[in-house]
């Protein structure tokens, strides 16, 4: 009994993760718009994605969540081509996070300041379902979330860890940890 059981274990993650593995998270489509986009740090492409969607008007505010705290606004003006002016005016850069449960804490409180209603969470794709994940949980039902996952080519070593990190936050919400 305990190992039909084990094997029904082995079977149900087995398929969770195939089904992860085919479906990562893909770009908004073109029409989607938003009040602002809220950009997680750590993966290439993510910023300039977040910007790229303010240039296009579809969002008009960006925040840059869990950039390293000695990241300067003149070290990502020159790393995204000189767009100082984007920077003035409507990108926030946000140092205070370290992982995506605290990238969600920290999108709250600047969504809670800057009244906005509707983000475009840009991550990427690989990342996109633990993130949106943390971001519902510690947003609820008050901010809509629009998915604008940037294009990779993730290793099975990725795919496996964070599938892993996914299953286990939400085990974790789920026991109230």
């Amino acid at each position: 009994m305990i190992l039909r059981l084990f094997s029904l274990l082995v079977g149900v993650y087995a398929i969770g993760f195939i089904l992860f593995a085919v479906s990562l998270g893909r770009p908004a489509p073109e029409d989607e718009v938003a009040d602002a986009a809220v950009v997680l740090t750590g993966g290439s492409g993510r910023i300039e994605q977040g910007i790229e969607r303010l240039e296009q008007q579809r969002v008009d505010k960006l925040l840059i969540a869990g950039a390293d705290p000695l990241v300067t606004q003149a070290d990502l003006v020159e790393v995204t081509g000189g767009r100082e002016g984007l920077f003035d005016c409507c990108i926030t850069i946000g140092s205070e996070s370290v992982d995506t449960r605290t990238n969600a804490e920290e999108a709250k409180a600047w969504i809670e300041a800057n009244d906005i209603d509707e983000i475009a969470l840009v991550t990427s794709d690989w990342h996109m379902r633990r993130a949106a994940f943390e971001f519902r949980a510690a947003l609820g039902e008050e901010v809509v979330i629009i998915e604008d996952a940037v294009p990779t080519e993730p290793s099975l070593l990725i795919l496996f860890s964070e599938y892993n990190k996914y299953v286990l936050r939400r085990i974790g919400i789920w026991a109230g940890l």
